[in-house]
């Protein structure tokens, strides 16, 4: 899926300036109850020139420690979110 440790997510917030949160899901076997269980973690990205918007899929990397929360950054955009009309 993602190469040299990036990771696939959806952006849930764009509140921030320059600064997105990914939510990254995965699904595990539960090691009891042997049933598929869907796990998700949330990380804060940096985005230089706030182009992601709440939906879009985006591929994310490791970086260095850019302030407290903040060691990921957006590598590419992979799928514009879909404009839902009211």
């Amino acid at each position: 899926m993602a190469s040299k440790g990036g990771k696939v997510g959806t952006v849930v917030s764009t509140a921030m300036d320059k600064t997105v949160v990914v939510r990254v899901d995965h699904i595990m076997l539960h090691p009891q109850y042997k049933k598929y269980i869907r796990r998700s973690k949330r990380f804060m990205a940096h985005d230089e020139t706030n182009q992601c918007n709440v939906g879009d899929k985006v591929l994310i990397l490791e970086t260095r420690p850019l302030s407290k929360r903040k060691r990921w950054r957006i590598s590419k955009v992979l799928e514009q979110a879909r404009e839902v009309q009211p």
